[in-house]
């Protein structure tokens, strides 16, 4: 016990006992802050500790106390999500594989998404003079659809509520890697008349028309069928694309299955603004052929205006029959670009040759207003002599339709 000091001093503690610190330490504070040799090799041990141990955090996050070192990159900032690009009026949709499939492939990869869910609704209003003008209130679709992608397989499922025939489309798609050959299996569109194949949002016109009706509805030619197709698509050589399957036959008059039909459909584009095709739909293929027809297709963008038109040929069970399609449409931007106003003008016909004949012919006009590629309003108005009408008659529809 040193004399005038309340605690023993611990030499191993560097004068500190019970968290007390000494006060007759020996060494100078200036030469305790120059290290063992009093050269200042203190702050060199300092700086090599700092080095030896590393900052807290995470590994991204550490700094190095010397600045960058030679040999490793400087840390990089993350990347934020990069914002989807904006779609103008007027624009295809491209969420819906059994839609659009061209639109949906076309997307950049950075903006495709592993599950989509994707819905629309259509309400409609119209006064048709075959019925004496009475108004006439419907929903004519309210579909819901979710499709998931891989790297080599895709697959989309889409049910219409307002529709007799509940499911639209389930079906698997299969790749290869460099995505030029495609396998479909399941239910979905066979690749027939460029009017049925087109999604019904980016028709400008509330209905397909009585061609397609006539030929896809009533003698079951094309639509969407259970079947087998193999794709293939070659960007390269003027956008490609060859398209052949076995479908599922349609039914006699009995409600009897017929047997397989085939149907196929060769598209290019040989000029940026300007795509072609030609499409073949056979009826039971593999016996005694009835039903047939061939059509020849065009589509031209002309900055704002797109015009279409159709050919189609072939035999019915009536006899052979011609049609011709004529549609088009010119969407003006309004505003901050938003919205946009679409007039739309269209025409077609249709001639049966045989032992029995007829004919049939349509004229539609319109306006549509659109917001994005999510709402659009449609007021149209056609005359129109159809399949068993005495003489022509008018129809004004007025249709809201939203997607999600």
């Amino acid at each position: 016990m040193a004399p005038g000091t309340g605690a023993e001093e611990d030499t191993l503690s560097g004068g500190v006992v019970d968290g007390v610190e000494g006060t007759g330490s020996d060494v100078p504070a200036d030469a305790a802050a120059e290290g063992p040799t009093g050269d200042g090799s203190g702050e060199v041990m300092e700086g090599a500790l700092a080095q030896s141990v590393p900052a807290q955090g995470m590994p991204e996050e550490q700094v190095s106390p010397v600045g960058p070192v030679p040999g490793k990159a400087a840390a990089t900032p993350e990347k934020q999500g990069k914002k989807k690009k904006k779609v103008k009026p007027g624009e295809p949709q491209d969420e819906s594989l059994g839609e659009n499939p061209d639109a949906v492939d076309d997307t950049a990869e950075e903006d495709k998404q592993d599950v989509r869910v994707f819905g629309r609704v259509y309400a409609r209003a119209s006064a048709d003079e075959r019925e004496k003008y009475q108004r006439s209130l419907s929903i004519p679709s309210a579909r819901v659809g979710v499709g998931a992608s891989l790297s080599n397989i895709e697959a989309e499922v889409t049910a219409d509520l307002a529709d007799k025939s509940l499911l639209k489309d389930a079906f698997v798609r299969l790749a290869d890697d460099s995505k030029r050959f495609r396998l479909y299996g399941g239910q979905f569109k066979s690749p027939f008349l460029q009017r049925s194949l087109e999604s019904s949002w980016d028709l400008p016109v509330v209905s397909r028309g009585l061609v397609e009706d006539y030929l896809t509805e009533v003698h079951q030619l094309g639509g969407r069928r259970l079947g087998l197709m193999g794709e293939m698509r070659l960007k390269d050589a003027w956008g490609l694309k060859v398209s052949a399957g076995f479908f599922e036959g349609g039914k006699d008059d009995a409600g009897m299955r017929l047997k397989e039909d085939i149907a196929a459909r060769v598209s290019l584009r040989p000029l940026k603004k300007l795509s072609l095709g030609v499409s073949t739909y056979v009826a039971e293929a593999l016996d005694v052929v009835h039903k047939h027809a061939l059509a020849a297709d065009a589509q031209l963008h002309l900055g704002g205006l797109l015009f279409s038109g159709e050919l189609v040929t072939g035999r019915l069970p009536l006899g052979p029959f011609t049609a011709q399609l004529l549609l088009a449409n010119y969407t003006l931007p309004v505003g901050s670009g938003e919205w946009a106003v679409q007039p739309v003008a269209g025409f077609e016909a249709l001639q049966l040759r045989g032992d029995v004949e007829g004919t049939g012919h349509s004229l539609v006009g319109g306006l549509n207003v659109l917001l994005g590629d999510r709402f659009k309003a449609m007021f149209q108005a056609e005359r129109a002599l159809r399949p068993g009408d005495e003489a022509a008659a008018l129809e004004y529809s007025l249709q809201l339709a939203t997607r999600f």
